[in-house]
């Protein structure tokens, strides 16, 4: 008598595929111990990265940050920027003030001294952000964007409070008649107010590129979807 068939036991492709994706999502391996990706929804989602409540409070913190480094950029305009002559003339109560040298390029260089001020803290913001969060994000360029904009802003307001009275009439008189005295600090050409957020945006950007941290290949078993492109 020979004794019965049985059937084999049922496939189990886990038992044998160390490679098999847990319950849930495909796994990707990027290389790091501890750490995965599952496709869940169609969407990639990282364990370990940051969600979007987080991202939008440190980009908020450096907003902020970046805009007071505008007091830095006003005290150093008021500081650096050449002084614009002026005198004041009298005829009876009526007081005119001209300008001592007409062919004078001092306005032109209050503008340039803005720029180029704000130009180097802009290279100087995006250093910091980037030294403290490699990982960049959407959230954070906003931040440098709108951080740059308010700090020129403020340190504009601020160099002008800082300089010489804006009642030229007032300082010509005090002077006297034919004595020279500086002008009010002026900002001529407002585009200036984007020097700081531009070169803030190109540094980050181009120091994301060539040191930022690399995305890790994707790999997937033979068989399951492709993460969308």
């Amino acid at each position: 008598m020979s004794a019965p068939l049985t059937p084999p036991p049922p496939h189990d492709p886990s038992a044998r595929d160390p490679w098999q994706p847990p319950s849930g999502g495909a796994h990707r391996y990027d290389g790091k111990p501890g750490r995965a990706a599952y496709l869940r929804h169609g969407w990639w989602h990282d364990e370990d990265g940051p969600g979007m409540a987080k991202e939008i409070r440190e980009a908020a913190v450096v907003a902020v940050a970046v805009a007071l480094g505008g007091v830095l950029l006003g005290v150093l305009w008021w500081w650096l920027a050449p002084r614009v002559p002026l005198v004041g003339d009298a005829s009876g109560d009526a007081w005119v003030v001209y300008l001592k040298d007409s062919e004078g390029e001092q306005s032109i260089g209050v503008d340039g001294t803005f720029t180029l001020i704000a130009l180097g803290c802009g290279a100087l913001s995006a250093l910091a952000v980037f030294l403290l969060r490699r990982r960049g994000g959407v959230p954070l360029v906003v931040a440098l964007a709108v951080g740059g904009l308010l700090g020129s802003l403020l340190a504009w307001r601020l160099g002008v409070w800082l300089g010489p009275s804006q009642d030229v009439i007032a300082q010509a008189k005090s002077a006297g008649k034919g004595v020279t005295f500086d002008a009010p600090l002026k900002l001529n050409a407002k585009g200036a107010l984007l020097a700081w957020t531009f070169s803030a945006l190109v540094f980050h950007l181009g120091l994301t590129a060539l040191f930022g941290p690399r995305d890790p290949e994707e790999w997937l078993p033979p068989g399951e979807p492709q993460p969308p492109r």
